[in-house]
């Protein structure tokens, strides 16, 4: 009944295929609607892209397909003008893990919190580790409560350097750097990566759910 209240059609074949294939119950497909999934999966793709989600739903074959804009966190019950830490925010997330997970997407698995790295003895801390065993690679999350700065970039590319170097295998695909965060400026995220063959990705994330005619 839910399915068949979605009025767009390319819309309702997504969350069809999507629903089958990740085994969702109602209330996770509700879920996934209200949060508008298929229009955050639409912003970063072209129209040859759009008409994939609807023919053949998410599909994750390059880093990029892993990335939604933004993420919603409704889940953590963190209101939107309430005072909260990176630490909160982290905390909130490793309480709802699962909720986490299917907001991810597919394929991924939690593998650690605080993940820490050394290398001539100064110690860095590495917010949430995931791994995704679709695309066979780690994915990286940094956490940011406020905008995004450059140094910030800087720091994720410096761990997406050591995971790729010391961790992942041979037979593994390049580590994904993600920053999560509540604001950012496009033009600092344009000039500050690489024109072509960066992992490195920001978006932003809500706490409350925003309507369809917002995103």
């Amino acid at each position: 009944m839910i399915l068949i209240r979605i009025k767009r059609e390319d819309e309702r074949k997504f969350y069809e295929i999507e629903s089958q294939s990740n085994n969702w119950s109602v209330r996770e497909l509700k879920r996934q609607f209200d949060s508008s999934l298929f229009e955050r999966l639409v912003l970063s793709r072209d129209k040859k892209g759009v008409l994939e989600l609807s023919q053949k739903g998410q599909l994750l074959n390059l880093p990029k397909d892993a990335i939604k804009e933004p993420y919603i966190l409704e889940f953590l019950g963190l209101e939107e003008k309430e005072k909260y830490s990176e630490n909160d925010l982290e905390s909130a997330i490793i309480n709802k893990i699962e909720h986490f997970l299917l907001e991810l997407g597919k394929g991924f698995a939690f593998i650690a919190r605080q993940k820490r790295i050394s290398f001539d003895e100064r110690h860095f801390f590495i917010d949430l580790v995931f791994y995704n065993r679709l695309l066979k690679c780690f994915l990286l999350i940094d956490l940011k409560i406020g905008d995004l700065k450059h140094q910030d970039i800087g720091q994720m590319q410096m761990y997406v350097n050591y995971y790729d170097r010391e961790m992942k295998l041979d037979d593994e695909n390049n580590t994904i750097g993600l920053i999560l965060c509540k604001e950012k400026s496009e033009l600092l995220v344009k000039y500050t990566l690489p024109q072509s063959n960066s992992h490195i990705f920001a978006s932003r994330y809500e706490t409350v759910l925003p309507s369809k005619k917002e995103l």
